[in-house]
């Protein structure tokens, strides 16, 4: 199989150029830019070489006449079930068939706001789905791969232990698992309940900053997360969509 770890890398370095780039030439005309990371977001782009990677481990299966959809919205949108429809990242066809719906996602900053909205659209997003799926939605599609890639920034913040958490009046207790934990500890523990929950078929979770991510260096805590058991999944899937055809 191709060299995931290898491509990673250029899609991390890929990403922080970007949006280093992003962030000079915002307002650069009107002299004004959005606050915060905005300037880095609004426009885009920044996770194309993550869409390529996962583009080349689809290519490199050997799954013939297949369709990669990646920039086109109506490409990347397919129907769900407890809303209309949903608008992926990258949407994998072939012919009848959806072989593999990923997600891709990163975080830069403002952790403490954006953690749960970020599990909380993970959730709602494989359960619709999945959901989608059951109910015969995608028929006559053979059964879809699904996984979520996700890129948090390495920072003092995402990196240091965080206090205990209380929630009185009520007796119950938070989950031990994230309990005076990490950032990047919490959303290890999140992608792996993701995988064993079956929610999604893989996960690839990996942490990175801008002064050494803009070298294309990348961390991975977890082997059970790391690129290359993703790509395995997805080429294997793949691979096997090819053989049926």
């Amino acid at each position: 199989m191709i060299g995931v770890e290898s491509l990673l890398s250029d899609a991390v370095k890929h990403f922080w150029i970007t949006r280093s780039n992003q962030r000079d030439r915002q307002g650069a005309e009107t002299g004004q830019k959005d606050a915060g990371n905005r300037a880095a977001v609004t426009g885009g782009k920044h996770a194309d070489g993550f869409v390529k990677l996962i583009a080349a481990i689809i290519t490199d299966a050997g799954l013939p006449e297949f369709e990669i959809h990646t920039t086109n919205k109506t490409g990347r949108t397919i129907p769900g079930f407890f809303r209309p429809t949903k608008e992926w990242d990258l949407v994998v066809v072939h012919r009848a068939d959806i072989v593999a719906v990923v997600e891709v996602k990163s975080q830069v900053g403002s952790f403490g706001n954006n953690f749960n909205n970020r599990v909380e659209e993970a959730l709602g997003n494989a359960t619709d789905f999945w959901t989608a799926y059951r109910k015969g939605t995608f028929a006559p599609s053979q059964k879809p791969w699904l996984g979520y890639l996700f890129m948090l920034e390495e920072h003092p913040v995402s990196l240091r232990a965080r206090q205990r958490i209380n929630i009185r009046p009520h007796p119950f207790k938070v989950d031990k698992a994230f309990q005076q934990k990490s950032y990047a500890q919490c959303y290890e523990e999140v992608c792996k309940r993701f995988v064993r929950e079956m929610l999604y078929d893989a996960a690839c979770f990996f942490t990175s900053d801008a002064h050494n991510g803009i070298k294309g260096i990348f961390n991975q805590p977890s082997p059970e997360l790391s690129i290359h058991s993703f790509a395995v999944s997805l080429h294997a899937r793949a691979a096997a969509f090819a053989r049926l055809k």
